[in-house]
């Protein structure tokens, strides 16, 4: 991407200047050996200076606090959360306001086992409390934390061939689990695998092996005629009812999806036409979009489709503060990792895709201002804040509405998942 692309303001809906009490949170998955979600591990930012990577005790007083104020369970939905932690906060017991059996408490590879602190992670891991040591390099002083971890963390690109083959070797326990970080390629994967890792963290789920000489299958194609027909103005509701009841499975995903509280329809919907009829075209374009997906991803992990929903929901919300069409907005997220979905690359698939030149160019990495959203979210994925300053900044779009965007898209991207698988 040659230039950073810039948000277009919207007078009318530019937001007031930052206050001070909306937090950055990112979310980044870690998944097991079969591609299921394990936990999140989240990243903590209080404003749009701080960057929290850098400053320890800010970032955990700031996990504290929100876990109080909200719990943690609305960042991660029940899923384990790993919590960066300090030193401080474990001997001092701070971390006690955390559920137990939910939070994986993340220590730093800088942290000083010294007495106070080993009692403190026994004394937690007896309350209920996991414990992971982050970017282990095989340092030998901190061997008590390593027999008391029940994950150990390595970044993966810190590690050379030798180093990855003989991780597991330097930790001489074969049940604690070892998490493989920034895992960016499907050869990073693979190597990981064959070095005993089980555990996976990073952008390779989203960059899979591209199959570059493969043709569309013929069932997707039939999907992406259903999206077609979908976003043509007016709708033919006629024509899009025969054509999704060819499909048996998509049809029982889009009236479950009809009937479930995502679109609260309290009235019993027996066919598609029905379905239409009660939701609207808007709604149920919405719907479909997601039935279709859900269906292409039935042989991919689950994240995927969740990433694609959140980044979807964020990208229709946000669209008004660029003066971008809402509908278009949406699309143009839920299909950002179809990729990842069929195994495709981007360029093979946006000519069979019901979107504007502008958009599949955005689809394709081009830095217009179609893409300006999506590409904020993707960075905000990546805990890169710098980053998402830039975009928002570059055109007066305020960061606090964004990140409220993102706060509802999560939410929403997983009570609708729910209702699709």
């Amino acid at each position: 991407m040659s230039t950073q692309p810039t948000l277009t303001r919207s007078s009318k809906t530019v937001p007031a200047e930052w206050t001070g009490d909306v937090r950055y949170i990112a979310r980044q998955p870690i998944l097991d050996l079969n591609g299921r979600l394990h936990g999140y591990e989240l990243l903590f930012r209080n404003g749009p200076e701080s960057v929290l990577r850098s400053d320890g005790d800010m970032a955990a007083r700031t996990v504290l606090d929100d876990a109080v104020l909200f719990g943690l369970e609305q960042y991660t939905n029940g899923s384990p959360a790993f919590v960066n932690c300090t030193a401080e906060a474990l001997s001092e017991r701070f971390v006690q306001v955390l559920p137990p059996s939910m939070t994986i408490l993340v220590l730093p590879a800088n942290v000083e086992p010294t007495p106070k602190v080993v009692d403190a992670c026994r004394e937690l891991k007896a309350s209920g409390f996991r414990l992971a040591l982050d970017n282990f390099a095989g340092d030998p002083k901190l061997q008590p934390l390593v027999e008391l971890a029940d994950y150990i963390c390595a970044d993966f690109t810190l590690l050379d061939d030798e180093g990855r083959k003989n991780f597991r070797q330097k930790l001489k326990r074969k049940s604690v689990a070892t998490v493989a970080k920034k895992v960016e390629t499907h050869d990073d994967y693979r190597q990981a695998c064959a070095a005993g890792f089980t555990l996976f963290h990073g952008d390779y789920i989203c960059h899979p092996v591209l199959l570059k000489n493969r043709k569309v299958p013929a069932n997707r194609l039939f999907h992406f005629e259903i999206l077609r027909q979908l976003y043509r103005d007016p709708v033919d509701l006629m024509k899009v009812s025969e054509l999704v009841m060819r499909d048996a499975s998509l049809t029982y995903r889009l009236l479950r999806l009809v009937n479930s509280p995502f679109c609260a329809i309290y009235q019993e919907v027996r066919s598609i036409e029905s379905a239409i009829l009660f939701v609207g075209e808007e709604t149920f374009r919405r719907v479909a979009t997601v039935g279709i997906l859900s269906e292409v991803n039935t042989d991919r992990p689950p994240e995927i489709l969740r990433m694609a929903l959140m980044r979807a929901r964020f990208c229709g919300l946000a669209a008004a503060l660029c003066a971008l069409d809402a509908d278009e907005q949406y699309l143009l997220g839920i299909l950002s990792l179809l990729p990842a979905m069929l195994g495709l690359p981007m360029d093979a698939l946006t000519p069979s895709l019901p979107l504007r030149y502008q958009l599949r160019e955005a689809l394709e990495g081009t830095a217009n201002s179609e893409r300006s959203l999506l590409t904020w979210i993707e960075f905000h994925e990546r805990g890169d804040w710098g980053s998402c300053d830039a975009i928002a900044q570059a055109s007066g779009v305020h960061s606090e509405q964004l990140v409220r965007y993102y706060a509802n898209a999560v939410a929403w991207a997983e009570a609708t998942l729910h209702a699709a698988i």
